[in-house]
């Protein structure tokens, strides 16, 4: 559905028929609803799981013309597959741009039982009436390339187990290049774990095992036999996957990217690297949607990005015959009643001029008031998002600003250890030093006391020696003096205050202060 198409809809209804779940998007919020109900004002999509259809792909002459082109694929597709003739199956084909054959077009074709697909959306139908779109579940992984939120170079594989149906799809550069069906859906997963515990197992407690459980930590009795049934699923994909790659030429796949409806705890794709020794990741894409609940399964995403998306980017592929009625004008019913009215209206056309500019005028006010609920709902709607992120806003800020305190706090601590490890040398290494320039003018130690000082403004404390000399002459002090001011400059700041002399011992006293810079 283009943006113009989309934008003639109040919202978008995406169907999981085999789950009956269903899923309605306003604007790019999402919310999973149990009760849909028929509006002619919502679009609605679903899809078809791989076990639904039948896919294939054959090559038709290049010369036969465009409008020949249907009835060539679907007589070459009951020839060449040996389809029964007395079923009339829908046909569908998407054309395979990385073609070789300089003769012919090469189609990928998806064939599905008109009875299936009634049987599958028999439930569905009876709530909305109509479905707009039925896809091929593979193909909706065409939007992820469109919206380009995975890379478009290199071969990548798509494994997604479903209640119902669990597949396997190949994309190549971009386009759909292959899928298939295994037959490990969590039904037929259920049915072979039993017969590998021994056991009768409840379905409803082996789906909560694969949810809640860990495969990791769990101490479950389930879990051997758990990774048992998950050796022989990883062993057919990569049975599969060696066939295709010899079938279709491809050197390598370069990612798996593997999920499940089930939110599960254990990492599905470190098992799928484990197992098959591929690079492996989550659905978990950032689909561009906000939404209320918990978990969403993945299928929704997709089905509501591919509405987003223009024909020239999406996959023409629709397997839907629940298409709305006709417009009234366009119904022969409503032509006849047009008609009459229109000869009727002629009829009387003075007596009621004044009647129909009224009737007129009500109307206009009524579309109005319409176009006004409408805006006013999509308006509500949109600052109820706005409110979200607001409050999701407020909440990192909140988080940041503990974090920046926290590394303000860190990073202090850490300069003042640096700065007390680095930049100040211990006490002894103080002493040493100055003993040996004391030796050299022949000034005595008498006294020593330490002492740190914090400085306000400063990190680090200042440390700080006073030294009590004693020499035979004064000068001796104070050349003494003169040499350490210019020798350790930039490191120590030495002041004394007096020098005093006593004529008892005829020796001269002085207090250095020495301060580390």
């Amino acid at each position: 559905m283009s943006k113009k198409e989309h934008h003639s809809f109040s919202n978008v209804l995406s169907v999981n028929p085999y789950k009956n779940s269903y899923v309605s998007a306003v604007a790019s919020f999402l919310n999973e609803i149990n009760l849909p109900q028929y509006s002619n004002e919502q679009y609605v999509i679903s899809y078809l799981n791989t076990s639904g259809f039948i896919n294939s792909h054959i090559s038709i002459s290049k010369n036969i013309p465009t409008e020949d082109l249907y009835d060539a694929i679907n007589n070459k597709a009951y020839d060449e597959l040996g389809l029964d003739q007395a079923i009339t199956y829908q046909i569908q084909y998407i054309e395979t741009f990385n073609n070789l054959d300089e003769d012919n077009r090469v189609y990928q074709i998806f064939i599905a039982d008109p009875l299936s697909i009634e049987d599958t959306f028999r439930g569905t139908i009876e709530k909305v009436k109509y479905i707009d779109y039925i896809i091929p579940s593979p193909l909706l992984f065409k939007s992820l390339y469109a919206k380009e939120i995975i890379e478009d170079i290199g071969t990548h594989c798509f494994v997604y187990f479903q209640e119902n149906d669990t597949s396997i799809t190949i994309y190549r550069e971009k386009e759909f290049l292959y899928t298939k069906s295994i037959n490990f859906s969590f039904r037929q997963m259920h049915e072979r774990f039993c017969e590998l515990y021994g056991e009768f197992v409840e379905y409803d407690e082996f789906i909560r095992f694969l949810t809640f459980e860990d495969l990791k930590t769990t101490n479950s009795p389930y879990k051997l036999d758990t990774l048992r049934l998950y050796k022989e699923i990883f062993a057919n994909i990569s049975d599969i996957l060696t066939y295709v790659k010899r079938a279709l030429d491809i050197d390598k796949i370069d990612i798996i990217y593997i999920d499940s409806q089930l939110d599960s705890e254990s990492k599905l794709d470190e098992i799928t690297e484990v197992e098959l020794g591929i690079k492996s990741k989550y659905f978990n894409f950032d689909y561009g949607f906000q939404n209320s609940n918990k978990h969403v399964e993945h299928i929704h995403y997709l089905m509501h990005l591919y509405t987003t998306l223009g024909k020239e980017d999406r996959y023409e592929c629709n397997f839907t015959t629940y298409h709305r009625p006709p417009k009234f004008a366009k119904r022969e019913s409503g032509k006849a009643i047009l008609l009459g009215a229109a000869a009727l209206f002629v009829s009387f056309l003075y007596p009621i001029s004044y009647w129909t500019l009224t009737y007129a005028q009500t109307m206009q006010e009524k579309l109005l008031e319409n176009k006004y609920n409408e805006t006013h709902r999509i308006k509500t709607t949109t600052e109820a998002i706005i409110k979200s992120i607001e409050a999701d806003k407020e909440k990192v800020l909140t988080i940041l600003k503990k974090e920046q305190e926290e590394y303000t706090e860190k990073k202090n601590t850490l300069i003042k250890i640096h700065d007390v490890k680095v930049n100040y040398p211990s006490k002894a290494e103080l002493i040493y030093i100055l003993s040996k320039d004391l030796d050299k003018y022949n000034v005595k130690l008498e006294t020593l006391t330490y002492a740190e000082a914090t400085v306000e403004g400063k990190i680090a404390s200042t440390k700080v020696l006073r030294l009590g000399l004693v020499s035979s002459s004064d000068k001796k002090i104070t050349s003494l003096i003169e040499y350490l001011t210019k020798t350790y400059d930039g490191r120590f700041h030495f002041s004394i205050e007096k020098i005093s002399y006593e004529n008892e011992s005829k020796l001269y006293f002085g207090e250095l202060k020495v301060s580390l810079l």
